[in-house]
């Protein structure tokens, strides 16, 4: 199994890197969003990855953090938890807070999440609650690297947040309402991973 992959990275399409490793070979990655954000094109990357293999495609997800690689692994063994939902989770919230979601009982918090609803909450909190306990996660909070300006259309820029959020379960309305909240005070957001930072903090207090 493909479990860390280092090289550089060559593109960005949100929510998938490219990653090509020193050997000439490029591996497409899909990433929480959170992760993803790290990310910079034509700078090195050291992921940690999880093959998923289908009977259709054999698809890598990866994590800058390995004990959020660890969490999305006790995701995807609960029955109806697919990688897709995993990643979703993920990407809503960090592996610790969803420790502590989990810790606290909290179905709402869980709720929030792309196609979770009470009864898949109320399930989650019973299942993880065991699978979680042993996993040490960082408590501090996920800090987005800064990026330097890049040049792009405004357009291009939100219709890649929007489309990232929606490949992720967000409903078109729902991602389109974040990008307009996170722009509201008139910020003016010059690349990606900045309008997703500030989407997913928007995201995170519905």
């Amino acid at each position: 199994m493909i479990g860390l992959i280092t090289g550089q990275v060559q593109y960005l399409m949100a929510p998938t890197a490219c990653v090509m490793t020193t050997s000439g070979v490029g591996y497409d990655i899909e990433l929480p969003l959170p992760s993803f954000c790290q990310l910079r094109v034509d700078e090195p990357a050291r992921i940690w990855t999880h093959l998923h293999v289908r009977e259709d495609a054999q698809l890598l997800f990866g994590f800058i953090d390995r004990k959020e690689r660890d969490v999305f692994r006790q995701l995807i063994k609960i029955n109806g938890v697919g990688a897709k939902m995993a990643l979703a989770m993920l990407s809503a919230m960090s592996a610790a807070e969803l420790k502590m979601h989990v810790d606290q009982e909290s179905e709402t918090a869980l709720m929030r999440i792309p196609g979770i609803g009470k009864k898949t909450a109320q399930r989650l909190l019973i299942e993880l609650k065991d699978k979680l306990k042993n996993i040490e996660v960082d408590n501090s909070n996920l800090e987005f690297a800064t990026q330097p300006p890049v040049l792009d259309l405004e357009g291009s820029i939100i219709a890649e947040v929007e489309g990232a959020l929606i490949s992720l379960g967000y409903k078109e309305k729902e991602a389109q309402q974040a990008i307009k909240a996170a722009k509201s005070n008139g910020t003016v957001f010059e690349d990606t991973q900045g309008l997703l930072k500030a989407t997913l903090q928007q995201l995170s207090g519905f």
